[in-house]
């Protein structure tokens, strides 16, 4: 099938990521009892993430270290009730009204547009021009990620807060990127656009014909068209009848079938694509939205431009553009498979992943974060605020790996007499995560390939695979025909893949985050291995169902006789043979008028 989408779209994953960090991470200072936190002296739209380090203790303070004999108030900071109030918006609501219009937008494009490319292009031309058309809708998207990426390496609040103070990078799960950057930028680059709207004529004049051979026959098709756009605009008499044909093709119904399954598969690889990358092979969300883009939508690009260049200069049949489709697509399932190899370990991290020894550990066993060489520190045991040790291991805070001192300021913070880190060196750590190494990133750009060359025969497939939808319906049914396609795909793929996906996703944390009142708030980790086997599974499952309503088509379109079955040279001979057949029978007709013309002319 095809990929859809603008830059605005595509932002909107961004948008959609940080909201969810910011609704269900806090800053969770265990000193506030002591010393007002960050958010009572700045706004409350700042954006608080979660860690033991505030500004003040961070310049002024070691409370956060390794402290004997110390009383930390692990309780919930504030009321329950007064910490809903606050994450009560009503955004979801501007949220709303911009879909909705952005759908009616996407009408003249989609439904309308391409049903005027199937009607008034030649048959040997539409397929390349659909073919330009998507790649137009995946240069938005490309855009909007190579401008996502561009976005997420700047803080959410630069500007605002002093960045110097930070102790989180871009690489951190707690990071938020500017989103609403891009929101800026689309925003001005639509209105720009737009004017261009105005200057369209009010009708579009139809391609002329090379051949004159095609001349009479377009004139009949031409007339029926008119006829049928004179029937379409009554719409309350004829929307009824067109659905109930619609409904009663079984092509058509299978192929919708088809789609809702493929594009499933698209969206929960394209939404939860850039967490998969982040958490198995250690990458920033700025780094990952730009090899997405990169590895991903230029292989689309390519592909739909040479899926419809094929289809035209072959002249390539509906028949026989279903078994290119069925094969390709047979393919590029195979090719899929190969991900399941390319994996990387989990994060070591000490306590949930690895023994403070450093032997790796089960994951659904219950965590122990405490042990003998933390236990005297009295630190909390849920805030994430990692740290990575000389010895490669990775702890959930600077206490937790028993350090005692700090040197340096926000990232650059080195943490140093650190009783849990066994090394030759000074036992000492810095902030964040330790690296997963080189063999992880071969590993990736294996990935990344293997992802292009899916995605490139994935389009290549799909130019082919759509010209069946448009040529399994009559003419004066496609605008309804692939708008009722859009509107099945959106609601049981685009709406209902995440709602389901998103909860087997959640099935595999092994660390969650906490909320300003106690509660468990966003996925800090993963299980890798879970992960890989839910993101890659499902999919792999979804593609095999479509198997089954692709095998029902290529069998029903062997009995059928569809529009623009025939290719222009079958056309052409059929038509000759007729022509010479008529000329026959008017010869046959007018020989006895010939022959009394010519006794005439004796006679005279």
């Amino acid at each position: 099938m095809k990929s859809s989408g603008s830059a605005g779209e595509t932002a909107g994953y961004l948008q959609h990521k940080h909201l969810e960090t910011i609704r269900r991470t806090t800053w969770k200072n265990p000193r506030k009892v002591l010393q007002p936190m960050e958010s009572d002296v700045f706004p409350r739209s700042r954006y608080e993430y979660e860690t033991t380090i505030s500004p003040a203790s961070n310049l002024s303070s070691n409370s956060f270290l390794c402290m004997e004999n110390r009383i930390q108030n692990l309780k919930p900071t504030q009321d329950k009730t007064e910490c809903v109030k606050e994450m009560k918006t009503l955004m979801w609501i501007c949220v709303l009204v911009g879909n909705v219009i952005r759908g009616i937008g996407e009408t003249p494009i989609m439904p309308l547009g391409i049903s005027y490319i199937e009607d008034f292009a030649q048959s040997e031309n539409s397929p390349l021009y659909i073919g330009i058309l998507e790649t137009g809708k995946v240069i938005g998207p490309l855009i909007g990620l190579l401008l996502g990426s561009l976005c997420s390496r700047i803080y959410v609040d630069s500007g605002s807060v002093n960045t110097d103070d930070l102790t989180i990078t871009p690489t951190d799960t707690r990071w938020v990127g500017a989103w609403w950057i891009g929101f800026l930028i689309c925003a001005g680059v639509n209105i720009l656009t737009s004017i261009m709207f105005f200057f369209l004529p009010k009708t579009l004049p139809k391609e002329e014909r090379e051949k004159n051979a095609d001349e009479s026959k377009n004139n009949k098709v031409e007339k029926y068209r008119e006829k049928s756009k004179e029937e379409k605009s009554v719409i309350s008499k004829d929307f009824l009848p067109f659905l109930k044909i619609l409904l009663c093709n079984p092509v058509y119904m299978l192929f919708i079938l088809l789609s809702v399954i493929q594009i499933n598969e698209f969206v929960i690889a394209f939404t939860f694509l850039p967490k998969y990358m982040e958490q198995h092979f250690g990458k920033s969300t700025a780094e990952v939205v730009f090899l997405i883009g990169l590895h991903n939508l230029i292989p689309v690009c390519i592909g739909y431009l040479v899926g419809g260049f094929i289809m035209k200069k072959f002249k390539i049949t509906v028949k026989k553009a279903a078994y290119l489709a069925f094969c390709l697509w047979l393919f590029q399932y195979f090719l899929f498979f190969c991900k399941f190899v390319m994996t990387c370990d989990n994060f070591a991290v000490a306590g949930i992943s690895t023994s403070y020894e450093g032997v790796q550990q089960p994951l659904d066993v219950e965590n122990m974060v405490l042990a003998d060489c933390n236990r005297r520190c009295s630190c909390l045991t849920k805030t994430w605020d990692p740290v990575c040790g000389d010895n490669g291991l990775a702890y959930m805070s600077a206490c937790l790996a028993g350090c005692e001192k700090s040197v340096g300021t926000g990232i650059k913070m080195v943490f140093h007499n650190c009783s849990c880190i066994h090394s030759s060196g000074n036992s000492s750590a810095v902030l964040g995560l330790c690296d997963k190494g080189r063999e992880c990133d071969s590993m990736l750009q294996y990935f990344l390939i293997m992802t292009a060359i899916n995605s490139f025969i994935f389009s290549l497939s799909a130019i082919p695979g759509y010209m069946v939808l448009l040529r399994c319906i009559k003419s004066e049914e496609k605008s309804l025909g692939v708008g009722l396609h859009i509107f099945c795909i959106r609601l049981f793929a685009g709406i209902l893949a995440p709602i389901y996906f998103g909860p087997l996703i959640d099935r595999t944390c092994v660390h969650w985050g906490t909320l300003k009142c106690g509660e468990p708030g966003a996925c800090r980790m993963y299980d890798i291995n879970s992960f890989r086997r839910i993101f890659l599974g499902i999919p792999a499952a979804l593609r095999g169902l479509c198997i089954l309503p692709a095998l029902f088509i290529l069998l029903l379109m062997r009995k059928l006789q569809l529009p623009g079955e025939i290719d222009s040279s079958e056309t052409e001979a059929v038509e000759m043979r007729l022509t010479e057949k008529e000329s026959e029978h008017v010869e046959v007709h007018r020989s006895p008028d010939l022959d009394n013309e010519e006794e005439l002319k004796r006679m005279l």
